[in-house]
Parts: C-alpha cells; sequence; structure tokens
C-alpha cells in the first residue's frame, strides 16, 4: 500500500496508540504475555496456508523486481521456517521475564530502602527489511519485554509481514492484553520510516534497524530517539606468540567461513610476528583450503603464492565473503592498536594460552563482545542464552552487545520509606 494522503497524520495516530497500549503491556503478568505468546503460536499454525499464500505474492513480486537469488531466499517462508517461527516464540515464552526483576537493592542510614528495578523501554520502532521472521522476533521480545512495537518492515515482505502481523494482534487479544501494543505501518512509502526516526511527537523511545548498511547508516543519520545498531562488523581474530596452532586454525577458519555474510564474521587475522613462523602459514593455508580469498601484508604473501597483496583499504573492509585480509603484527599492543584504528567495536578475539596476555586484550579491546580462544561467529544472541535477538548494538548506550529481553528494559529505583524527611 502506497500514496497515503497524509503520512504525517497516519504515523502520529499509530504512535498514539502505541503509546496509550505501553501501561497495560508494562503491568501486564508474565503468565498474561506468556499466553499471549502461545496464542500467536496456535495462530500462525492455523493461518499457515494464509502465510504461504501471501508470501508466494511478495516472492513472486520480488522476482520480478530481479531481487537476487540471496535476497530471495532471505524473503521465502516454506513449513520448515514457519515451524521455526513457531518455536521461536516458545522459547522466548520460556525466557525469565525480566520486568520487574530487582537488579540491585541496597538501605540508606536513614532507613531508606532503594530497589533498582528492570521495566520496559516504552514504545520501540523497528525498521527491516525483507525478512518476515523479524517481524514475529521483534514482536514477540517486545510483547514478553512489556514494549509496545511500531513495526516498518520493507515493501518487499509486506504481505507476509500483514499477515504474521494479524497473528500477532490475535494473540495479545486473546490474552486481553491491548492488541496496539503491535502495530504495523500499512504503508510503504520511504516517508513513514522518517516519521518514525523523527520520533512521531515523542511516541517513540528507542528505534531499531535491521537491514543492510544503507539502512542503518540513514537510521543513524537521521534518527532524534536513541538507536539500537551497528554499522559494521569489521570484526578481528587476534593469533598472539603462544597460541596453540591447532587451536588457532580451527577457530580462524570458522570465525571466517562458518557463515562469510554475517555481522560477526572475522574479517581481518591478526598474527604476532613472534609467532608467524609457526602460526602464520598454517592459518593461511587452511583458509585458502577452505575456499577462502586471502589478502596479506608482505610477510603474509611469502607463505602461500595464492595469497594476494592487501591494500590499506583492505584494513578497513567488510567483505561479507570468503575474503580475508591477514597482517603480521607486533604483539599484542600493535595487534590492539590496529583494531582501535580498524575495527568497528563489534566483536573481536584473541587466540593465546597465555592468560596474562589474554586478559590484557579482553581489558583493553573495547568492542561489545571480546572472546578468549573462541571464534567470533558466537556474536549472537542465542550463544549468549538470551534466545533470539533483535540485533547487535555497538553504540553506548546500556543496550551493547546481543539485544534481547532484558536490553528491551531500563530501570527505575523505587525508594521505601517510614516517614523519612530530608533535614534543611
Amino acid at each position: 500500500m502506497t500514496g497515503h494522503r497524509d503520512i504525517p497524520a497516519l504515523m502520529l495516530e499509530l504512535g498514539r496508540k502505541a503509546r496509550a497500549a505501553t501501561q497495560a503491556l508494562a503491568d501486564a503478568s508474565t503468565e498474561a504475555k506468556n499466553a499471549a505468546l502461545d496464542a500467536v503460536a496456535a495462530a500462525i499454525g492455523e493461518k499457515r496456508d494464509d502465510i504461504l499464500a501471501a508470501n508466494e505474492r511478495d516472492v513472486a513480486a520480488a522476482r520480478e523486481r530481479g531481487r537476487p537469488d540471496a535476497f530471495i531466499d532471505r524473503l521465502t517462508l516454506d513449513e520448515r521456517r514457519i515451524d521455526s517461527i513457531i518455536d521461536s516464540l516458545r522459547v522466548i515464552r520460556d525466557l525469565p521475564d525480566p520486568v520487574g526483576s530487582v537488579i540491585d537493592a541496597w538501605e540508606r542510614p536513614n532507613g531508606l530502602r532503594i530497589s533498582r528495578v528492570r521495566v520496559p523501554l516504552g514504545v520501540i520502532g523497528i525498521i527491516y527489511e525483507a525478512r518476515p521472521n523479524v517481524t514475529v522476533d521483534a514482536g514477540a521480545l517486545c510483547m514478553k519485554s512489556g514494549n509496545a512495537v511500531i513495526l516498518r518492515g520493507g515493501s518487499d515482505s509486506f504481505h507476509s509481514s500483514a499477515v504474521l502481523v494479524d497473528c500477532l494482534r490475535q494473540g495479545l487479544r486473546q490474552a486481553g492484553l491491548p492488541e496496539d501494543a503491535i502495530q504495523m505501518v500499512p504503508v510503504t512509502d520511504r516517508a513513514a520510516a522518517g516519521e518514525m526516526l523523527r520520533g512521531l511527537n515523542g511516541n517513540i523511545d528507542v528505534i531499531v534497524p535491521r537491514g543492510g548498511k544503507s539502512l542503518v547508516a540513514r537510521v543513524q543519520e537521521e534518527a532524534r530517539v536513541p538507536v539500537f545498531a551497528h554499522l559494521e562488523g569489521l570484526c578481528h581474530t587476534y593469533i598472539d606468540r603462544d597460541a596453540d596452532v591447532d587451536k588457532a586454525v580451527k577457530v580462524t577458519v570458522n570465525a571466517k567461513m562458518r557463515r562469510p555474510g554475517i555481522c560477526g564474521a572475522t574479517e581481518t587475522a591478526l598474527v604476532d610476528a613472534a609467532g608467524a613462523e609457526r602460526l602464520l602459514a598454517p592459518v593461511v593455508k587452511a583458509l585458502l583450503e577452505a575456499g577462502c580469498e586471502v589478502r596479506g601484508d608482505a610477510a603474509t604473501q611469502t607463505v602461500d603464492a595464492r595469497v594476494k597483496p592487501a591494500t590499506e583499504e583492505d584494513w578497513r573492509t567488510e567483505y561479507l565473503a570468503p575474503i580475508i585480509s591477514v597482517r603480521v603484527v607486533d604483539g599484542v599492543e600493535e595487534a590492539i592498536a590496529h583494531i582501535r584504528e580498524y575495527g568497528s567495536g563489534h566483536t573481536d578475539a584473541i587466540i593465546t594460552e597465555n592468560m596474562e596476555t589474554a586478559e590484557k586484550f579482553l581489558k583493553e579491546v573495547d568492542s561489545a563482545i571480546v572472546l578468549h580462544n573462541a571464534s567470533t561467529q558466537f556474536a549472537d544472541g542465542g550463544e549468549f542464552g538470551f534466545g533470539a535477538e533483535i540485533g547487535i548494538a555497538t553504540g553506548r548506550i546500556h543496550a551493547r552487545g546481543p539485544v534481547g529481553l532484558e536490553q528491551l528494559t531500563i530501570f527505575k529505583y523505587q525508594l521505601r520509606g517510614d516517614g523519612q524527611t530530608r533535614p534543611a
């Protein structure tokens, strides 16, 4: 649906409805929210044929527009993927409810008892591209964390998302919760996203973008409300002089090649010059044999004729493909300096058996996720035990790293007294 006569008025009304729904959802019991999630799962099962028919319509239109195969794959739903969506709802249902949990508590000398307690953020705006499963993941996470949500999906998944949102709203209704806590922008105009980025007259508290670099860049540039996002995943694996060879090979190849196109894939490997004679060739050759193109500095090029020369631009490139840049550095200090210069603050790892060096790296690399002797591909909320996630954040607000249920809450202070007054 496009060409709505008054996009600002339409979007402002969505914002008002979302804000009006926040209190009831914030006050809802865990049992009510879990009942809503169960009802959503049942509705998706019942409307399976409608969902598949809507998705076929979206996929056919995307093919007509000449979308690439990878895009079509992300857009497509089938029986297995619908089953996976239903399973994800049950995972979220079974996660601990963060709302109302006490983060910390203490008593002052005057007898005042102070608690820091988790509360929902309020209204979350989610702007995303052609992944229908994001519609359900985002809606369900916001529901469980007590937040209202306005969903603005891509035009390519419009019909699929509309049916899925109907299921989400049906679940809320059946559980006695306000269905306006989940709303979908009913138009595909780009201007609707612009209105969300302006905050809908104070009715959006946080924006979360899910999609490619151009979408995230636009959101970060134009948003007038806080944003949970990362622009790039320029991740590093540093192989220290005290690394175990087999571990270095196994972890680095996995970090690059398990899924080269995700934001947690390693894009640059750094190898300690003091261990290069023992470590560099095995790692480089293993990457090449795994089908990865290697672009290296002068030292790296000497170990295999298949290594291509790296340029300055390579150290700054998020390939999202089976390509890696490799550089020999002078120890952990230079590795940390390289990451500070070229990294994106997303995820970085060290491979070493030296605990002192590992702790230095973990302390001094200021990324959202820092690992020791593990693949950067663990940069995923599911691997953290968070269940589903809305995305990865690298900003300087309270949510950093995977954004799951807990990160969709903020806190307030509750003070309990017995007639205390403050002296003049």
